[in-house]
C-alpha cells in the first residue's frame, strides 16, 4: 500500500513513514498534477481538498483516496488506519522520515564517524537512508514513537 501525501496534510507522512509505508508528499500547488501522479504511481491519495473528493476520477473509484476530516496528524492517521485497516500490515522504522527511502542497515564500523560518542557506545543496530544519509538507531526517541504509534493504533478517531 502506497500513499500520495496532499501538502495540506503534509505531517501525516513522517507518521506513515513511521510504520513502514511508502508515503510520498506532494508539494506543489496544481491539483490535476496530484491527481496524476497518485493514480499512475497506484498510490492511495490522502488530502483535507473536498473539491479532489467531487471529482470524476474519484467518485467511479478509479483514484483511491481519504478525505481527512481532522486537523491534527495525529487523529489523521488514526482515520488512515480504521478507514484501510492498516494495523496489520505495520513494518515500522524501515523508511527514511525525511525522504521516504527504504533505510538500509549498517554495522556499527560504517556509522562510528557519523554518530555521537555516546550512541555508538550505547547502540548496536543501525539503519541508514541511501538517499539523504540520514542515520537511525533504536534510542529513547524510537522508544517514544514506538509508544506512540502503539496508542494511536489502538484508539478510535
Amino acid at each position: 500500500m502506497k500513499f500520495l501525501i496532499d501538502i495540506n496534510v503534509g505531517k501525516l507522512a513522517r507518521w506513515l513513514r513511521m510504520m513502514g509505508y511508502d508515503a510520498a508528499l506532494f508539494n506543489e500547488q496544481d491539483d490535476n498534477d496530484m491527481v496524476k501522479q497518485a493514480m499512475a504511481e497506484d498510490r492511495i491519495l490522502l488530502t483535507r481538498d473536498t473539491q479532489i473528493v467531487r471529482r470524476r476520477v474519484a467518485i467511479s473509484g478509479r483514484l483511491r483516496l481519504v478525505l481527512l476530516r481532522d486537523d491534527e496528524p495525529e487523529k489523521q492517521l488514526q482515520q488512515v488506519i480504521k478507514e484501510l485497516g492498516l494495523k496489520q500490515h505495520l513494518n515500522p522504522f524501515t523508511r527514511c522520515l525525511e525522504c521516504n527511502h527504504p533505510l538500509e542497515p549498517r554495522s556499527k564500523d560504517e556509522v562510528k564517524s557519523h554518530v555521537p560518542p555516546y550512541v555508538f557506545k550505547t547502540q548496536e543496530q543501525y539503519m541508514q537512508c541511501p538517499s539523504c544519509g540520514r542515520i537511525y538507531w533504536r534510542g529513547t526517541h524510537w522508544q517514544a514513537m514506538s509508544r506512540l504509534l502503539d496508542k494511536l493504533r489502538n484508539e478510535d478517531p
